[in-house]
């Protein structure tokens, strides 16, 4: 978690922002996360000594921790998860575990050129892509 936060400080920096106690909170408590959390959670544990916060400066902060890649939104249940490579400029898939909620961040280069060009050559422009996949991750396919 705190290579994590270190990276966060860092792109901050380069980017010319802060990473502010709110931001920092929020992308503290997702790294320590096992599984990914909607933002009412998050508004429960974000304030000082844990508290509640308001749901305000908890969304903010998301909105800036996702615009820097520090962490994803998982559109399917509107869920967030800390970033395994801070700051990484590539595409990633999430691939979520129904059985133990674990998200696996795989990149996705190839996949992303390839719909891309298929959206262009449709006469439209990406402004987003999102590769989500629902499944259950080998640990818990073994321990079935």
């Amino acid at each position: 978690m705190h290579d994590l936060i270190r990276e966060a400080e860092a792109l901050c920096q380069r980017a010319g922002m802060t990473l502010t106690a709110p931001r920092r909170r929020v992308l503290e408590i997702l790294a320590a996360s096992d599984t990914p959390m909607k933002a009412y959670d998050l508004i429960s544990k974000a304030g000082e000594d844990g508290r509640a916060t308001k749901p305000p400066t908890v969304y903010r902060a998301l909105d800036f921790l996702c615009q820097l890649g520090l962490v994803h939104r998982i559109e399917q249940d509107a869920t967030f998860v800390a970033c395994n490579h801070a700051g990484h400029t590539q595409p990633v898939a999430l691939f979520v575990c129904n059985s133990c909620l674990k998200a696996t961040e795989v990149a996705y280069d190839d996949v992303a050129q390839m719909l891309e060009s298929a959206a262009l050559t449709r006469g439209f422009q990406l402004q987003r892509l999102v590769i989500e996949g629902r499944g259950q991750c080998q640990d818990c396919a073994l321990a079935a």
